[in-house]
Parts: C-alpha cells; structure tokens; sequence
C-alpha cells in the first residue's frame, strides 16, 4: 500500500510559550527532525502548518501546505494534508509496477512534537492498517490519533464535521472503523513506546533532548 506522511504544526505552543516547529534538537530544529524521521518511513511527506507559521528550512521535495481557516484544531489539518496527499498520484519507486503508479491510499499522521517518533513505529502502524478506515494506538483507555495511520477515503467525513463545526478528533476516530492498535503490538519496534510522547512544555523538551541523546 501506498502511504505518505503529514505533520501537523498550526498549534499555538502555549504551553512551551515557544514555536515548538522552530526549536533546536541536536543540529536540527524540532520539525526539521521529524520531517526526517517521517520521511526515513514514507515519500511524500506533507507539513499543514498555520497560515502565520514561520518554518524552519525543509527539504525541496516536503510539500508544505497551510490551514484554510484558524482556530480549527488538528481535524483542518487533517483535512488539508489528505487532500494534498490526494492529488499527488505517487512519487516513490517503491510503489510502482512497471509504468503504472499506483495512487496513496493513506497516511501516517503526527504532530511537529513528537521528536522520539521511531521510522519503525511508522511502518508498524502502516502494517496494521488492514482494511479498516484508522489505525490508532490505545493505551488503557486513551486513543492516540495524533501517532495514527488513516486512509485518505475518510476525506469527506472530516470536511462533514468541519462544516458542522464538529471540531473534536477523537469523536472523529470513534465514528471510524477503526484498526485499535494494543500496545503490545508496538514493543518490539519501540520498547518504551517514545513514540508516543508530545513535548508540550519546557520540562518534556529536556526530557527528551536527554532522551534522543541515549
């Protein structure tokens, strides 16, 4: 299956009180890195940032697209970066078969702050795909859909629920038919599931700068 990547950053960052997109890590910028590391698992990669965002220097072939309206959570981002996605027919060798590309059908889908996301963990995710609508890792009762696989199909049920003004994302999943991903089912790509952790304020970012340097 062929399957790209989008990276949300339209965020405000209050927490961290900082573009989170635009802060250092390593010798890189925080977004910088996980256009990397999305892009080490999947071809074509697509950042939706916010129509003010100031970004980092990417490389040439990222699409970089922005939110159509402010103020409408990841769900708009969602919706612009599958769109993007929807209109690029295949750009990656490893998906065709003699002359013929084969189209995306899905994507894996992050936040810019997710800087000890693991390419493995990716294609794990991707692999779990099957045949539903989403693929999104639970832990205990908590639904991660900002670490989630979903098919590009589910295009119109978002833009339905942003004309509704139904802006919740998590409502949005559980409406999906969903692949719930079990934790075990991650270990043995990401054993302490790293993958899964956001940097929200300046206390996670040096966790995670320690941890990235282990």
């Amino acid at each position: 299956m062929n399957c790209g990547g989008i990276i949300l950053c339209g965020g405000r960052s209050q927490r961290m009180g900082t573009d989170k997109a635009r802060l250092p890590f390593g010798p890189e910028t925080m977004l910088q890195r996980m256009v990397r590391i999305v892009g080490e698992a999947v071809r074509p990669v697509v950042v939706v940032a916010a129509v003010t965002a100031r970004l980092p220097d990417l490389p040439a072939d990222v699409r970089i697209v922005f939110d159509r309206k402010s103020d409408r959570g990841p769900l708009e981002g969602l919706a612009v970066g599958l769109a993007t996605l929807a209109n690029i027919p295949s750009t990656n060798d490893n998906y065709t078969t003699g002359s013929a590309a084969i189209p995306i059908a899905a994507s894996f889908v992050t936040s810019c702050d997710a800087p000890l996301l693991r390419p493995e963990f990716v294609r794990r995710m991707i692999e779990l795909l099957d045949d539903s609508e989403a693929a999104v890792p639970r832990d205990g009762g908590r639904l991660h859909p900002l670490v989630a696989v979903y098919r590009l199909t589910v295009l119109p049920k978002i833009e339905r629920r942003l004309a509704a003004d139904q802006l919740r994302l998590t409502a949005l999943v559980e409406s999906l038919r969903l692949r719930v991903v079990g934790l075990d089912e991650l270990r043995d790509v990401d054993p302490q599931l790293k993958s899964l952790e956001n940097v929200n304020d300046p206390e996670a970012y040096r966790r995670a700068i320690l941890a990235a340097a282990q």
